[in-house]
């Protein structure tokens, strides 16, 4: 009964994003230039400074907050990757995650703090973050590559928009969290809007928006092999490569590379949440 009724939604996406390509191409370009030079500077930073600093570094934040556990098990894993010969492709990747929670982290907390203290822009906000959470990732990439073409960059960005909605609902509710009755003190004592925010809310929210930020960082690991597809190199790559020849050991092994990373990030962040509670 439909047949003769369907909807050409398809077509209408199609035109609306060869339209955005052929006309506002510069604009993006001018989009990805921030997101390009941080990466690149991340990436040479990371590939040229010796493994040793690098696994030192890591391990004193893992001692600073965490302890002594989680200090040897990142020197333990760190060593590993190194000896599986994933060394640069764990630095680019540890170079795209840090990029993209960057990002995140600069529209995401305002926006956060925004959704927090005013109920008709988080009515606003919350289908358009329904939207970006359950639309697959794979959607993204087409019109990524089309507007800013393959790349470890339309990886960043596709991570960007992948891993940015749990930032943001985590920042609200950690502003709304913050009971009424600190917020009217802090007013009786004459405390303006913006000391009320910096002196209030926000120490007292950080936990949460901090456990916004280990939700984010997962998120943009879990895009590294899709992004991989797109062309963005790290450790997606051994796993695509594993994938497209049948190579099993290949695969495996990137994605351990992938949960080593994973779980170091995920405890350092999970104890910094911690230590501010």
């Amino acid at each position: 009964m439909f047949d003769n009724y369907i909807i050409p939604l398809d077509q209408w996406v199609s035109t609306f994003v060869e339209w955005l390509v052929n006309d506002y191409r510069d604009v993006f370009q001018t989009l990805k230039w921030p997101v390009e030079q941080t990466l690149n500077g991340l990436e040479t930073g990371l590939n040229a400074l010796h493994p040793a600093i690098i696994i030192g570094v890591v391990c004193l934040v893992a001692w600073r907050f965490s302890g002594k556990r989680l200090a040897l098990f990142s020197l333990a894993s760190m060593v590993v990757i190194g000896f599986l010969g994933l060394w640069e492709d764990t630095m680019i990747t540890l170079a795209m995650v840090l990029a993209s929670v960057f990002f995140c982290a600069v529209v995401g907390i305002p926006l956060g703090i925004m959704s927090g203290r005013s109920n008709k822009f988080e009515m606003i906000l919350r289908p358009i973050l329904d939207a970006m959470q359950t639309t697959p990732a794979f959607v993204y990439l087409v019109p990524i590559v089309m507007l800013f073409s393959v790349g470890n960059v339309a990886g960043v960005l596709a991570t960007i928009i992948f891993a940015l909605p749990p930032l943001i609902r985590l920042t609200s509710l950690g502003i709304r969290g913050v009971h009424p009755e600190l917020v009217e003190a802090a007013q009786a004592f004459g405390a303006t809007r913006w000391q009320v925010l910096i002196k209030v809310q926000i120490p007292l929210a950080l936990p949460t928006i901090l456990a916004g930020l280990n939700q984010t960082i997962m998120m943009a690991l879990s895009m590294v092999v899709i992004a991989a597809l797109i062309g963005a190199g790290g450790l997606g790559s051994p796993v695509i490569l594993g994938l497209n020849t049948l190579d099993i050991g290949r695969a495996v092994v990137g994605g351990l590379g992938i949960v080593l990373m994973a779980i170091m990030l995920d405890r350092v962040t999970q104890a910094m949440a911690q230590q501010n509670k």
